[in-house]
């Protein structure tokens, strides 16, 4: 898995055989990925001809493998090329070959040569610090020590899945391990939030080739996520948006509203207070999505979600959240832990207190008299 570190991006893929044109391509794909204007290809094929490959290590703790199994499908770039061509995967327990002293030893080799500059990527929460380390342990080691002594000098940190971004279901009510988000934990280093159950696999490698392009993490909203692929509800991405303002919904999963592709709101759909890419990234190649299957959005981006009410139930927003209250915390400047991550956890705590229903009128009134 581990390759030459100081090969420039460039080069490896020339190594691989790669075209000139093969590579404008990439880099095309690359914008998109990026949500990027066409304009910035020319830009982004001069960054990844000179970028290094970062060496990135990639913690698995209390998860159930679903975030590296959604990256395993993603496809542009694929695994193999993420891992071939765009970085040096030096540490990962489901996708390494090494096993038991030779793993941590690749680990620990990553951290010293690359000491300062590699990524450390996180799926699953973390027992804290005051919780039982044997709640889960990886060589004999608690996940928070593994953690703390991974970050310590590295570039900055990539929390993927809900698990790791917020918590996720370990945390749920009643937290029987302790669980904690990384950013709960990791306070002296960028973290970046990748959520969802599992993320969408191009938001993951889209992410990286951010971070490959400009060298550094892109512009995030109040909870620590891109705003690139969160900073618009899943309501107003939606195919099925048109039919909520038309006021048709489906009653029941197979009534004729169902058939007919109605919104799916009073089946307890989440879309109205979750930020995600789902609607218009897909999953499978850009097959398919669950509302597109449909089954209601669970809101398994946001925090909280598995504690926010039934999954069947009409939604419930915190009266003091406007749809764009998270695109004004992420207007006003690139958030990256410090100040505003505190000030979103408070928020978060105060919200999750004033959780209330809503009626789908109530819900229109709100949409209408918040301003753009």
């Amino acid at each position: 898995m581990r390759k030459r570190p100081d090969k420039t991006l460039g080069e490896s893929l020339r190594d691989h055989g790669l075209s000139r044109r093969g590579f404008l391509k990439l880099c095309a794909a690359t914008a998109s990925l990026m949500a990027l204007p066409p304009s910035m290809v020319p830009a982004i094929a001069a960054a990844l001809e000179q970028a290094r490959r970062p060496s990135v290590i990639w913690l698995s703790f209390q998860e159930c493998t679903g975030c590296t199994e959604s990256l395993t499908r993603a496809h542009a770039p694929t695994l193999e090329d993420l891992i071939l061509d765009f970085i040096s995967l030096d540490y990962h327990h489901t996708l390494q070959a090494a096993s038991g002293d030779a793993a941590e030893e690749a680990r620990f080799q990553a951290m010293e040569e690359n000491k300062g500059r590699y990524l450390v990527i996180v799926d699953g929460s973390i027992p804290g610090p005051d919780a039982n380390p044997g709640f889960s342990t990886v060589a004999g080691h608690s996940n928070y020590d593994i953690l703390m002594e991974t970050v310590e000098h590295a570039a900055a940190v990539i929390a993927v899945g809900t698990c790791a971004a917020f918590g996720g279901l370990p945390q749920a009510r009643p937290n029987p391990t302790g669980a904690m988000s990384v950013m709960e934990l990791v306070r002296d280093k960028p973290v970046i939030n990748v959520p969802g159950c599992p993320p969408i696999p191009m938001v993951i490698t889209g992410v990286v080739a951010h971070y490959l392009v400009f060298g550094r993490l892109p512009e995030l909203d109040g909870y620590g996520r891109p705003l690139a692929f969160y900073g618009q509800s899943i309501h107003d991405r939606c195919y099925r948006r048109p039919f909520y303002d038309k006021g048709l919904f489906a009653e029941s999963f197979d009534d004729e509203g169902a058939k007919q592709g109605w919104c799916l709101y009073r089946l307890g759909c989440k879309g109205p207070t979750t930020y995600n890419a789902c609607a218009t990234m897909k999953w499978n190649d850009g097959t398919s999505w669950p509302v597109e299957a449909g089954h209601p959005c669970l809101g398994c981006s946001e925090p909280k979600f598995w504690d926010a009410g039934g999954f069947y139930e009409p939604v419930s927003v915190p009266l003091t959240l406007g749809p764009t209250t998270l695109l004004g915390a992420g207007a006003a400047g690139a958030v990256v832990g410090g100040g505003l991550a505190t000030l979103a956890r408070k928020q978060r705590k105060e919200e999750a207190g004033a959780r209330q229903p809503v009626t789908v009128d109530e819900l229109e009134q709100k949409l209408s008299t918040t301003p753009p």
